[in-house]
């Protein structure tokens, strides 16, 4: 092998070697950073072993290198994402994505439409036809950072998220940027994707539009109520004007419509709604001074403004618009569909409403009721005369039919879900309901039985009640010693006034609500003694529900009209919720009272005109002081059906007396509501196996118990009433008058002919007990 001499030249081709000089500057870089890799491999390698030394659990966690340079990729990507979806999200046409539909309700069966809802009733309007103070009150409502914030407000939302997750209820963070998107470009469907399109288009559309666009977009698409969309129409159907004639304080209620227009309608809400409705006017317009729109001087002087009664609505008549309302109502307050998903349409939303069954209901009242009246010749009383009625499925809680009015085109107020009319005697069951659950005793010391003896004397004070109290027995009657079984047979006032305070009226309120009133029912203060003879004012579907916890043995199943929710295409429908059984009063305790209440359907009871069903029933008759309401609620084994009747005055909806209608004196729950009652529950179950009460009654509740020994305060000197004998009162004047010996066989509607319109209350018997309906097996 050769070398090359130093001397020699370099080879073509060949780089000569170099002589390293410490001096050279390149070659003490090269140095350095041949040092600096080879500490840094050194410390890699030794991190490397540090961490092979850690226990293998340890050695999963991440070190804080990987989490910050985790963390850095991942906010990397989160923006390049946000910016390629601002560049590829466009701003689609107006309701380019959304496809006017009709939302179609049917009855039970699935097939038979009830009603076709979905024409837009709008009309647009210039934001300069709608008044500063109206366009400032939707902002203090929906978005007070509507001014400030780019479309978006992310402190909102991250608000919203948390108090959801929190427990604190569904909570809404969307701007009024971001709500005008969803109604005028996207749709009402609650998806991830339509939530990130709306994000992105609200971005934009602030970008592109001015904010008094904005705003005259959003209220021309929003829905208020009332089949009302858009400012201009909601204004109409309000108050009966223009938008540009608004006033500050109509426009705040109209704002205030935003969050909850059906909940917040006072003219048509429960008395508990009026009362949100009208703080959540308050809630705007203290926004509007936060926010410097209103002085405090002006704010002080505003009055709350009632809105005008709904006017008919086209495509509801007859019996439509209130059912709709029903399920509607019930779909919001469940939270299945909010207002706005719902009136987009698209829906399909079978019933639990019965056609057999609600034709039934309508052609009772007509024949039994209407056909009474006479408004020409007694405008004084057979005017303004209304029905309230509900029928239920006791064991499954279904409401199968209810009567709202004669036609909701033109009387839009449902009388089956109002809760502003006394229900009077009706409520006596859940005295005696409250008495037997438990170890109640008298206030002498004796346990409470169906056949506990109470005085029943009229105007007899209540003895330890929070109120001075001592009320009449209907035609002022004195019974003497009386059963409480005898006492509901013959609705004995003075009795279930002590009963209830023996009882305790928190335990009697308590008893209500478990068996099926809502807590929110106004008259049911435990302060008034008067509460166990029926102030309580609770719907039709409410004291319907009551009895059909009674008939299913004491199980309370909360009453619903929806039996399949569906929308054709779209398969992310909401769930509807469960319908389970509670334990109300135990069965021993229900059946006690349904065996009691069978007596009421007797001869002697007072709602003896129930007796031409002709089936095993059990009900009670209600009526309240002045005559301005009578009921009667009763059930069978598989039906259950509360008929109230009233009169108001149509303009300032004041309670009037029945005082007169249809040439009777007065009305009781044993008379037209009865009559309704029998009238539709025989042509309901016409055709269907009679069934008979499976009662479990204790001993207790059976036989009669020990007599109490003579009291001062129970046998005060009492004077005879005033002409009021144990006998019939005085049949009514202008109904047919009945033949001396009447006959008892079934009308043409279907109930007995020749019976008294009203019954005595008095009876010479103390202590008889009723005969029932039919013999029981």
């Amino acid at each position: 092998m050769s070398q090359e001499s130093p001397d020699q030249p370099p080879t073509a081709g060949r780089t000569p070697p170099r002589t390293p000089s410490p001096h050279d500057p390149l070659e003490g870089e090269d140095r350095a950073e041949g040092s600096r890799r080879n500490r840094r491999r050194t410390r890699r390698t030794a991190r490397r072993a540090r961490r092979r030394a850690l226990p293998r659990r340890r050695r999963l966690l991440p070190s804080w290198r990987m989490t910050v340079g985790g963390l850095l990729g991942l906010l990397l990507l989160g923006i390049a994402a946000f910016v390629t979806l601002y560049l590829v999200v466009p701003v689609p046409d107006p309701n380019a994505h959304a496809v006017a539909q009709s939302t179609v309700y049917y009855y039970a069966d699935g097939t038979t439409e009830l009603a076709r809802t979905g024409a837009v009733n709008r009309q647009d309007v210039a934001i300069g036809q709608i008044p500063p103070a109206t366009r400032q009150a939707v902002v203090s409502a929906e978005d007070r950072s509507f001014y400030r914030n780019k479309g978006v407000d992310l402190k909102g939302m991250l608000r919203a998220a948390w108090n959801t997750a929190a427990g604190k209820g569904t909570q809404g963070g969307s701007t009024i940027t971001q709500q005008y998107v969803k109604n005028h470009y996207l749709t009402q469907d609650q998806t991830i994707t339509r939530k990130v399109k709306e994000l992105f288009i609200s971005l934009k559309v602030d970008q592109q539009q001015s904010k008094d666009d904005i705003l005259a977009g959003y209220l021309n698409t929003s829905y208020f109520g009332r089949n009302a969309y858009g400012i201009q129409t909601a204004a109409h159907a309000y108050y009966g004007i223009d938008a540009a004639r608004l006033t500050l304080a109509q426009g705040a209620y109209l704002a205030t419509l935003l969050q909850a227009p059906s909940a917040y309608d006072v003219r048509t809400s429960t008395p508990a709604n009026r009362g949100k409705a009208i703080a959540r006017w308050n809630y705007v317009l203290d926004g509007m001074v936060s926010l410097g729109f209103l002085p405090p001087a002006e704010r002080a002087s505003l009055t709350f403004p009632e809105p005008i009664d709904p006017q008919p609505t086209k495509g509801l008549s007859g019996q439509a618009g209130y059912l709709v309302g029903i399920v509607d109502d019930y779909l919001a307050a469940t939270g299945v569909l909010d207002t706005a998903s719902l009136k987009a349409g698209g829906w399909k939303i079978t019933t639990t409403f019965d056609k057999a069954k609600q034709d039934a209901f309508v052609a009772a009242v007509r024949s039994e009721l209407t056909t009474q009246l006479d408004p020409k010749a007694r405008p004084d009383s057979d005017t303004a005369v209304r029905v309230a009625g509900a029928s239920i499925d006791p064991g499954t809680g279904r409401i199968v039919a209810v009567y709202g009015g004669p036609d909701y085109s033109g009387q839009p107020f449902n009388d089956a879900t109002r809760q502003d009319n006394q229900v009077g005697s009706t409520f006596k069951p859940i005295d005696l309901a409250a008495g037997l659950e438990g170890d109640h005793t008298t206030h002498d010391g004796y346990r409470i039985t169906t056949q506990t003896l109470y005085e029943g004397d009229s105007r007899l004070p209540v003895i330890g009640g929070p109120s001075v109290y001592a009320p009449p027995n209907e035609d002022d009657i004195d019974y003497g010693l009386v059963t409480l079984r005898y006492a509901m047979m013959k609705s004995v006032n003075s009795v279930f006034a002590q009963e209830g305070v023996d009882v305790g009226l928190a335990a009697v309120r308590r008893t209500a609500v478990q068996l099926g009133l809502p807590e929110t029912v106004p008259g049911m203060d435990p302060a008034n003694t008067s509460m166990t003879l029926g102030t309580a004012t609770p719907s039709a579907i409410d004291l319907a529900s009551v009895y059909a916890t009674f008939a299913n043995h004491g199980q309370a199943i909360t009453p619903w009209p929806v039996l399949r929710l569906e929308r054709p295409g779209d398969s992310e429908v909401p769930k509807l919720p469960g319908h389970p059984a509670r334990t109300a009063v135990s069965r021993g305790t229900a059946d006690a009272v349904t065996d009691v209440l069978q007596d009421v359907i007797s001869s002697s009871g007072t709602g003896a005109l129930a007796l031409s069903l002709n089936r095993p029933a059990a009900g009670k008759t209600g009526t309240t002081d002045s005559n301005r309401s009578a009921w009667f609620a009763g059930y069978t084994p598989e039906l259950t059906t509360a008929v109230g009747l009233f009169r108001e005055d149509p303009k300032t909806h004041a309670k009037l007396p029945l005082t007169g209608t249809a040439g009777f004196t007065r009305i009781n729950g044993g008379a037209f509501p009865t009559a309704i009652w029998t009238a539709y529950m025989s042509a309901a179950l016409h055709g269907g196996p009679v069934r008979y009460f499976d009662l479990q009654v204790d001993r207790d509740n059976t036989l009669p118990a020990e007599a109490p020994p003579p009291n001062p305060a129970r046998h005060r000197p009492h004077p005879p009433a005033p002409s009021h004998p144990l006998s019939p009162a005085p049949a009514p004047k202008p109904a047919p008058t009945p033949s001396p010996s009447p006959s008892h066989a079934p009308g043409p509607t279907g109930l007995p002919t020749g019976l008294p319109t009203r019954f005595p209350s008095g009876s010479p018997f103390r202590f008889p007990v009723g005969t029932p309906a039919l013999p029981r097996p």
